[in-house]
């Protein structure tokens, strides 16, 4: 019987991708968003993501599921609901959830996104 892969994640030898939200969207300070993409699979988008002060627009078309290893972040839906994430909280992000994504401290996340 074969044994299921199992894989801890880590950004341990992987190059991230550092970018800036689109100053579009962008609603308070100057973020800085790093991406260490760990898995890129039909639809499947899994790896660890930090980013710095700052407070932008979101829209999400497909499902997320984050974890917070350090931080605060600020998830605030349409209707001005806020849900406060810090590290060792986990939460599942909707299709269709639109709202704003504010970092109070540097936070870093584990995430699993499916379309």
């Amino acid at each position: 019987m074969t044994q299921p892969l199992t894989l801890r994640v880590s950004r341990d030898g992987v190059t991230p991708d550092v970018e800036r939200p689109d100053p579009a969207i962008v609603l308070e300070g100057d973020p800085v968003h790093t991406t260490w993409s760990l898995e890129e699979l039909d639809g499947l988008y899994a790896g660890m993501w930090q980013a710095t002060k700052g407070k932008w627009k979101v829209s999400y078309a497909e499902w997320e599921y984050v974890y917070i290893h350090e931080g605060h972040s600020i998830l605030t839906d349409k209707d001005g609901k806020e849900t406060h994430l810090k590290a060792g909280d986990s939460w599942l992000i909707r299709p269709g959830f639109e709202g704003t994504w504010e970092v109070v401290e540097t936070t870093l996340k584990d995430y699993v996104i499916r379309g």
